[in-house]
């Protein structure tokens, strides 16, 4: 693998941010701890190579931490260097050497002070339904199969509930039990065909937050629980829906 020369002292670091793509089905996540699978991540695979093309142990901080086997369609990745490379030479190198399911869209030098995890205003996930009674084998590994379609307005109903600022402890499987008030700003719904689209939008998620966000609303549209029955969640006298399959949950964008 080729070196690049850098510079040191804090002085001339750089810090750059990274706008990416990538399809998550092989990974374990965008980060992991070092014993559960950290090499099986995506930041993993970008750190490792920036470490060989800088010499440099590079922190990366993501925008969104997406789950295991979630996709991204603009995820952001910041990090500090003292390479004297330009961010798009970072970029191109980047691509060059990482596996062909994770891409770098753009990199640019940002202010000294900017983090692309602590700077993000909102993130935006949508979930992907095929609603036909038989699916395409060509987008199936980024479509959940429905059939027959979920009621929407019974959904549109439920998701009224889940707007604004909430503790969404029930809707995680994670172990977090403090700092799990997070606000939904935005949830959305297009049917486009045979495609269902659920949008969410939030200053932050949860671990699997969205995929149980999309289930608990799933069941709302399938007649399996009543749109008011979202406020019981919130008490404690329900439970909140499975989560669906990761595969078609999609990180959309962050929003800084």
């Amino acid at each position: 693998m080729q070196y690049i020369k850098y510079r040191t002292g804090d002085a001339s670091m750089q810090n750059i941010c990274l706008t990416l793509q990538y399809d998550g089905t092989r990974y374990l996540g965008w980060s992991r701890p070092e014993k559960d699978g950290q090499h099986k991540t995506i930041s993993y695979k970008i750190t490792e190579i920036l470490k060989k093309l800088t010499g440099e142990d590079i922190t990366l901080y993501g925008g969104a931490k997406t789950d295991p086997g979630v996709h991204a369609m603009s995820q952001t990745a910041s990090f500090r260097t003292g390479s004297s490379a330009s961010a798009d030479d970072l970029r191109r190198m980047l691509n060059k050497y990482l596996p062909r399911d994770i891409f770098i869209q753009k990199a640019k030098t940002m202010p000294e002070r900017f983090r692309a995890d602590l700077n993000a205003a909102s993130r935006t996930y949508e979930y992907r339904i095929c609603t036909a009674r038989v699916y395409n084998i060509f987008t199936a590994a980024y479509e959940a199969h429905i059939f027959p379609a979920p009621d929407i307005d019974a959904m549109k109903q439920a998701s009224i509930f889940l707007l604004g600022k909430h503790n969404f402890r029930p809707f995680t499987p994670g172990r977090k039990k403090k700092g799990t008030e997070r606000e939904i700003h935005d949830i959305t719904f297009r049917q486009d065909e045979e495609l269902l689209t659920v949008r969410f939008t939030a200053d932050d998620f949860l671990y699997q937050m969205p995929a149980v966000l999309a289930g608990t609303l799933l069941e709302a549209g399938l007649g399996i629980r009543t749109p008011e029955s979202i406020k019981k969640i919130f008490t404690g006298e329900e439970k909140a829906g499975a989560p669906l399959e990761a595969k078609g949950l999609l990180l959309e964008n962050i929003r800084y």
